[in-house]
């Protein structure tokens, strides 16, 4: 039975291009070869990381939603944990009709904006 899971691996910041498309590459063919399907590969772009990893301070973050079988995660991280590109991953089983997105909006800003609405409603 095909289940859909997402990725969110961090690779280190200074990858050249081509090192980050072979590993992408690398990853498609694996879920491909498992009789697996990547829905989705998207790259959020190098954040600053919570904590230092191995004295790295800032990651390229990679999201990947795909659809397979427990063996095909099993296999896609063990490729991800034994390849020294790769800082950081976790993979989580989705439930039926999850949508999710890139934060767009950092946390602080939303706490904040309904205050200056409700400041401006008193008015």
């Amino acid at each position: 039975m095909s289940r859909m899971y997402e990725t969110i691996y961090i690779v280190k910041p200074d990858l050249a291009d081509e090192e980050n498309k072979a590993l992408t590459t690398k990853i498609n063919e694996v879920i491909e070869k498992m009789n697996g399907d990547v829905r989705k590969l998207e790259d959020w772009g190098i954040r600053k990381l919570a904590y230092p990893i191995n004295k790295i301070n800032r990651g390229r973050y990679m999201y990947l939603r795909s659809d397979g079988d427990a063996t095909l995660i099993a296999e896609l991280e063990r490729r991800l944990r034994l390849d020294e590109k790769v800082i950081r991953y976790q993979t989580v089983k989705l439930e039926k009709d999850t949508v999710v997105a890139a934060p767009a909006v950092p946390v602080e800003a939303e706490e904040t904006a309904p205050v200056e609405e409700a400041a401006s409603e008193n008015e």
